[in-house]
């Protein structure tokens, strides 16, 4: 018992030595991302036409996002990285650099940005995106480990995470895309095909305010969406048209002048989100007169009646999607 104690006491008495560490686990890997470049070019059919970048978005609040320089770091060596203006770059290979397992690195603090691929193929007409362009985007983006979520948090979708097939095949695989502007709606088309997104499927899905510090939606809230890559019922030349926050309102449409006339008419919403930017989004939802069975998703199918309000509580925006 005394030589425990005695060994013990020693321990306690010794200095604590800190070991520095070369990088946190939310740096991005060389070798990861140059996986992701790999698989783009194996699943290239998604997208036979398209280029890939990667990108990088504005994540916390306050970070400057102008003038971002990149570097690959390894044990002995290190090279900078070109980035566009718009913050968007390649990554291409380099023996030495693969070697050492090095670390992709911004002059930006690492939890202040998100990280994504950006495949395009040309002739997508503007305010649109092509499905087959997001399927890819998806792969890529997960076999190259840039979705940045808690590790604490989400331990227990670690496995789920980690697997490009299983969060891109899957409806609750919930890969974030971003737009450059605020969204309101998303219509898909293929040929005469036409169908609007649920409310669940923009707005990160509405994370609880306690959750958003841990979301790569961060400060993009009302910029992000989930695309139904899972869905093979749409094919790869789907188009993606984007209705946003700021577009001029249709003529058609009667909607209540401002919140209180919402309140006084309609009750209040079964759900309702607040933006950074003073704009508040409310979702009524309805059942159908007769049962429907459930969506692709296996969600029930419902009616939404949605209302996009300013800062000053008037009525922006409203629109209707049947069940």
């Amino acid at each position: 018992m005394w030589k425990t104690a005695l060994l013990l006491a020693m321990a306690l008495a010794l200095p604590t030595v800190q070991v520095p560490s070369t990088r946190t686990p939310v740096d991005k890997s060389y070798r990861k991302m140059l996986q992701g470049v790999e698989l783009f070019k194996r699943e290239h059919a998604l997208a036979p036409q398209a280029t890939l970048r990667f990108r990088l978005l504005q994540r916390q609040p306050g970070t400057d996002m102008t003038g971002i320089q990149l570097k690959l770091v390894g044990d002995t060596t290190s090279m900078a990285v070109p980035v566009a203006a718009d913050n968007s770059f390649t990554l291409d290979y380099q023996e030495q650099l693969w070697r050492e397992d090095a670390a992709v690195l911004a002059n930006r603090k690492t939890l202040s940005m998100t990280w994504r691929a950006d495949v395009r193929s040309p002739g997508v007409p503007e305010g649109m995106r092509r499905l087959g362009d997001l399927r890819l985007e998806c792969l890529v983006g997960m076999q190259a480990g840039l979705v940045s979520n808690n590790a604490h948090l989400f331990a227990w979708l670690d496995e789920f995470l980690r697997s490009p097939d299983k969060v891109c095949s899957d409806p609750n695989g919930n890969y974030l895309f971003f737009t450059e502007r605020p969204l309101f709606a998303i219509t898909l088309q293929a040929g005469a095909r036409r169908a609007s997104l649920p409310f669940h499927a923009l707005y990160a899905g509405n994370p609880p305010p306690a959750e958003m510090p841990y979301c790569d939606c961060q400060v993009m809230l009302d910029s992000s969406y989930f695309a139904p890559v899972w869905d093979r019922s749409w094919p790869d030349d789907t188009l993606l048209a984007f209705e946003y926050m700021d577009d001029p309102p249709p003529a058609s449409g009667a909607a209540p002048q401002d919140r209180n006339a919402a309140l006084a008419s309609l009750g209040p919403p079964q759900l309702s989100i607040h933006f950074d930017s003073g704009r508040e989004a409310w979702l009524y939802q309805s059942a159908p007169p007769i049962r429907l069975d459930p969506a692709a998703d296996g969600r029930p199918r419902l009616g939404e009646h949605v209302l996009l309000f300013a800062p000053d509580g008037s009525t922006l925006k409203a629109r209707q999607r049947a069940p």
